[in-house]
């Protein structure tokens, strides 16, 4: 089934999933403090590992000095002997590892050959103590350049910040200082736990609020939407279109942007509003126009029509004048039709009608098909009729009138030949009528105005006589189906019209 013209696509069928509001607002808000919780946190750690780094490089140079003695120790003495030292027994050591804080690696290097030899080295324990640099270690701080820049490696025993310099040390010897970054690191991991975990749980509580803000914030939009909701199920499209429901005053509040849209909506429903009383004002003028017009046109109408029965019974006239004078006697009784169902429609909308009945669907229907069949014989006709008689409330006449409408229309706007098939069906509380025929069928663009008053379709759906339609059918039918609690729908492509009539049964 194709959808109806102006019909929306449902947001699922769109090919991607649309948020509400609210959702995008929050979701952008933590999107944004995410994001800056995140700068925040990279700047810190940097900037703070900056600051360890630079407080560790500036403590190598101290240790460096004093591992090498005092300053102004003649280049060549030698210090006391060091129980650590990798020199032969008895020879002193030249390194100092008195005052050094636990983890400091201390290596010096002699480079007067080819390659570098360890004179001593050690790393100064918890308890002050210290041990040999493992030969590993040795060989992979060796060769340091002796610029005194801070370099970090991975050795055995962690990772260090190394510096290597000559400074205060023999014209042949390097030393190599470093110090753990064990410590630096559990600060920075400390620092970024911390700041993940504040910058979270700043999230979800700023998640819980901004939706409680959100929310409150837009609830003048979610009644809004219900108003207009409301106003969408208003019968506007007929009779008189009353629009009382509006934006509460707190959701219409001026001086928000929220505010303003309730202010901005309450004022096109009271322009809606006057708009729809002063249209339904001149549909009551017309419509009075058109009954008053008709009450009048009735009386001429019935003595021309009796002036000119009696003029062609009672004298003799050419046959050009006969003719003529049937031609206004043909012309009045369509006057007459037409004035009749102006009437009819006056009073229904006046609500003047007879009292309803229980009505035999079944006899009315055999009755109006058979007049049909008499009244156009150069169609073909066929009647389905369930085997109980189907019972209505309604008023008689009215429900004979809208078969005789529907019937005639059938055979009124179809072409010789036309095969008009009349079902009747009953079931779950209801009666349906159906009227179809094979014809050439109504254009698309006619049926949404099939039923208005005066509507009329083009030479397309019209036989011989559809140029004499009056465009007021239908438009009775409908209004007879709806006084007797009832609805009339319509179908129609090309080879296949049908009209339903759906009553309440009892």
């Amino acid at each position: 089934m194709t959808a109806p013209t102006g019909a929306v696509t449902p947001p699922a069928s769109r090919g991607r999933r649309r948020h509400r509001l609210r959702t995008k607002l929050i979701l952008a808000v933590l999107a944004l403090l995410a994001a800056i919780c995140a700068t925040i946190g990279i700047v810190g750690h940097l900037a703070m590992s900056n600051y360890l780094t630079d407080q560790i490089d500036s403590s190598l140079h101290e240790a460096a000095a004093r591992s090498a003695g005092p300053k102004d120790r003649p280049q060549g003495s030698e210090l006391a002997p060091n129980a650590n030292s990798l020199l032969p027994p008895g020879q002193p050591n030249p390194l100092d590892t008195r005052g050094q804080r636990p983890g400091t690696l201390l290596a010096l290097f002699s480079v007067s050959g080819s390659q570098p030899t360890v004179i001593d080295s050690s790393v100064v324990q918890d308890d002050g103590s210290a041990v040999a640099v493992t030969a590993a270690d040795l060989q992979q701080i060796q060769d340091l350049p002796a610029t005194g820049q801070a370099t970090e490696m991975k050795l055995s025993v962690g990772t260090y910040r190394l510096a290597a310099s000559t400074t205060h040390m023999p014209a042949d010897g390097r030393l190599v200082v470093g110090f753990p970054t064990a410590e630096r690191d559990s600060t920075l991991n400390s620092l970024a736990w911390t700041t993940a975990v504040v910058s979270a749980a700043g999230l979800a509580v700023i998640g819980l609020v901004g939706t409680v803000i959100v929310r409150r914030s837009l609830r003048p939009l979610d009644e809004l939407s219900a108003v207009a909701t409301t106003v969408a199920t208003l019968p506007l499209d007929s009779g008189e279109a009353a629009i009382n429901v509006r934006i509460p005053p707190l959701a219409a509040a001026p001086g928000t942007e929220v505010g303003d849209v309730g202010v901005a909506f309450n004022n096109m429903l009271d322009h809606l509003a006057r708009a729809f009383a002063a249209r339904h004002a001149g549909e009551v003028k017309v419509r009075q126009f058109v009954a008053d017009a008709s009450h009048e046109l009735r009386t001429p109408l019935t003595s021309i029509r009796g002036y000119t029965e009696l003029v062609l019974l009672s004298e003799k006239l050419t046959p050009s004048g006969s003719s003529a004078l049937q031609r206004v006697d043909s012309e009045s009784r369509r006057m007459s039709a037409l004035v009749e169902d102006l009437l009819l429609l006056a009073r229904l909308d006046e609500g003047q009608r007879g009292e309803p009945e229980s009505v035999d669907l079944t006899d009315l229907l055999m009755e109006t098909t058979q007049d049909s069949k008499v009244a156009a014989q150069d169609h073909s006709w066929s009647l389905q009729l369930p085997e109980e008689p189907v019972m209505v409330l309604a008023v008689e006449s009215e429900l004979r009138q809208i078969i005789i409408n529907l019937l005639s229309n059938a055979a009124k706007h179809t072409a010789a030949g036309t095969h008009i098939r009349v079902g009747l069906a009953a079931g779950r509380g209801t009666a349906t009528l159906s009227i179809e025929d094979d014809g050439a069928g109504i254009a698309p663009e006619f049926l949404e105005q099939i039923f208005t008053r005066f509507s009329r379709a083009d030479e397309a759906r019209a036989g011989s006589n559809g140029g004499n339609s009056s465009g007021l059918g239908l438009a009775i039918v409908e209004a007879l189906a709806k006084a007797n609690q009832g609805s009339v729908d319509v179908t129609s492509v090309p080879g296949r019209t049908c009209f339903t009539l759906t009553l309440p049964s009892l």
